[in-house]
Order: C-alpha cells, then structure tokens, then sequence
C-alpha cells in the first residue's frame, strides 16, 4: 500500500503541535494543542474512509483499490471541501465533529449483508480504536500537561464521532449498518431520507438543549469507558478554543 504523502503531511502537523504543547508558554501551549487537534483530526477523516475502504475491498470489492482509496490521500474522499474543510471548520469554531467524506463501495461485489453491515461499522469503529489509543497514552505516558490536554481534547473528538456515526440515522454508519437487514419499502424511505435527516440530526443536537445534553451525557460516558479523562478534554478544549 502506498501512502498519500498529504496524509504523512497532516501527521507531521500533528507531530508539530505535539512537541509545541510541551513547551510553558500559554501561545505555545495553545498553538499546539491548534495544530494537534486540527491535524490529527483530518488525519482521522482519513483513517475513517480507510477503515470503509479496506474491509470492503477485503470482503470483495477490488475497485476501492483502484479508486484510490488505500493511499490515505484525503483528495480522494469525495469532495475536499465538504469531506475535510468544512468537517475541520467546525471543529474550529467548537462545534459537532461531522463526519467527513464517504468512499465508494461496490456493495453488489460484497459477500453478505454481514459483510456490508461490517464495511459500515469499519469507520466510526476506526475512530473508537483512535480514541482508546490516545487516552491509553495520556494515561501511562508522563507528559507535559499542554500535551495531555492536547491529545485528550482530540481522544474525546473521536469518541464524539463514534458515538455521532452509531446513531441509526440514514446518511451515517449506524444506519448503513442496519439498512441491508431491512426491508425493500424501508431502504427506499432510507434512501429518500438520506440526503437531509443528518441534517436535521445536527439541528436538534445544536437547537434543543435536551437533545444537546442526552448526545454529550452519552459521548462522556463512552469516554469515560475507554479509559479518558474529562478533565483533561476540558482543558484541551479550552486551549483549542484560546479566543473565548
């Protein structure tokens, strides 16, 4: 497999902001924790469609191969613009993490519907994975405190997007998980729905503070599970969000 040497590009921005947080002063600290959370989050877009991609061509589509899509290279998943740019920019102004582009898949040269339900799962299961690694290291690794605020903020980032990808909303991966179980008349509704229903998802998350509030309650639950430290994430937040 060859990488996209954009992809290794938004690593080393990553890497960048990492050693930045070490460092004792708060425009450091902050720029750091800027460049951590900006570039591993597209980072994760990237590994998100990769987990979409590689099962699917492990379970019998060869055409994601030659679509590009191993290489990491972010220009491929879909549109640049709404599958990297507009996903960062929310992240940028504190908002939802959207999920970011979509690869696509030769459902008719899958196996199963196992198999289709499992190409679904691959991408927030990415983020999951993403999230438990990072907490595993604010953990057991000491670190400068910029640091672990850095890499928690993104950890609970990725964490916000599994949980947001399970929702069994049509145009997200919980219900692409579900849809080759249901019926033909149900898929229909499904695909009608698709293009604004996660929309319509933001807007009552964003809008309505009990919806708000019962969608986060559930994303720090599963942070707390996988090992985070809500602290930590606050002050990552904090330092991300230098302007408030």
């Amino acid at each position: 497999m060859r990488v996209s040497p954009l992809f290794l590009a938004l690593l080393g921005v990553t890497a960048a902001g990492c050693v930045l947080a070490t460092f004792d002063s708060g425009v450091a600290r902050s720029a750091g924790v800027i460049l951590i959370v900006l570039g591993g989050w597209a980072s994760s877009l990237c590994l998100h469609e990769f987990g979409h991609a590689v099962t699917a061509y492990r379970g019998g589509d060869r055409e994601v191969r030659a679509k590009g899509y191993l290489t990491l290279d972010p220009r491929l998943y879909t549109d640049p613009v709404l599958s990297i740019v507009l996903p960062l920019l929310f992240v940028a102004i504190g908002g939802i993490p959207l999920p970011g582009g979509a690869v696509w898949i030769n459902h008719g040269a899958l196996g199963s519907r196992r198999t289709e339900s499992m190409v679904s799962l691959a991408g927030p299961s990415t983020n999951l994975i993403l999230g438990l690694l990072l907490t595993v290291v604010v953990s057991t690794v000491q670190m400068p405190f910029g640091l672990a605020a850095g890499l928690s903020y993104l950890a609970f980032l990725q964490v916000i997007a599994f949980v947001l990808n399970m929702l069994p909303v049509p145009g997200l991966d919980g219900y692409g998980a579900i849809e080759p179980w249901l019926s033909r008349p149900a898929r229909e509704l499904g695909a009608k729905a698709r293009p604004w229903a996660p929309l319509i998802l933001f807007a009552v998350i964003i809008g309505i503070p009990f919806a708000g509030s019962a969608f986060f309650s559930l994303a720090y639950a599963v942070f707390d599970l996988v090992g985070g430290q809500a602290a930590y994430a606050a002050e990552g937040m904090s330092l991300f969000r230098f302007w408030e």
